[in-house]
């Protein structure tokens, strides 16, 4: 399998891809159970736990982007119309604006706390500002919309996969999978 995109998604795009939707799911589970945690060292090992994997998914989201505008994406398929391809593009952008978005106001929403943040115990990240209460509650409220906006989203973008999967029977799902995971009914191009 490739490295760069070609016609497919290439095995960096595909491991990135699906290693942000695992963290993502990991964080959406850490992140709606804490809330309601007894107070202790329980819940504030979970708090620093959703933390490190929020950074994570922080540095992971730039090394996506680096890797997009270095490898580009796959061929447009030519099976479907133009504004298809444009809607995908615009539901990508938005994507990753929330991507960057959501752990960028948890480290806002935990300086404004006057919390320190950490990355798994290792080392500590600078505040982006001081302990602000009216800006925390402003951190807490616009976090747990991106988070709302962000699901909304995945789901849009997972449902427009298995259409094109199961209604068009084109191969947008299945380019990105492995080769061989998932066939379409309809070849990747003309000539394949």
């Amino acid at each position: 399998m490739p490295l760069k995109n070609t016609i497919r998604w290439g095995a960096i795009s595909q491991c990135l891809h699906w290693l942000t939707l695992v963290l993502l799911l990991l964080l959406a589970w850490i992140g709606l159970r804490m809330g309601a945690l007894p107070n202790g060292p329980d819940k504030i090992a979970t708090y620093a736990l959703h933390k490190s994997i929020g950074l994570c998914v922080l540095a992971i989201v730039l090394l996506r982007i680096g890797w997009r505008l270095f490898a580009g994406s796959p061929t447009p398929l030519t099976d479907s119309p133009h504004w298809q391809h444009r809607i995908a593009q615009l539901t990508h952008i938005a994507l990753y604006v929330l991507l960057l978005a959501m752990p960028l106001s948890g480290w806002l929403l935990n300086s404004a706390a006057g919390f320190p943040l950490q990355w798994f115990g290792l080392f500590n990240l600078p505040a982006l500002t001081g302990h602000n209460d009216a800006l925390h509650a402003l951190a807490v409220q616009t976090h747990e919309t991106l988070f709302w906006t962000l699901v909304a989203l995945v789901l849009l973008h997972a449902a427009a996969a298995f259409y094109h999967h199961l209604f068009m029977g084109d191969a947008t799902l299945a380019r990105m999978l492995p080769r061989g995971w998932l066939r379409a009914a309809q070849p990747e191009t003309p000539d394949a």
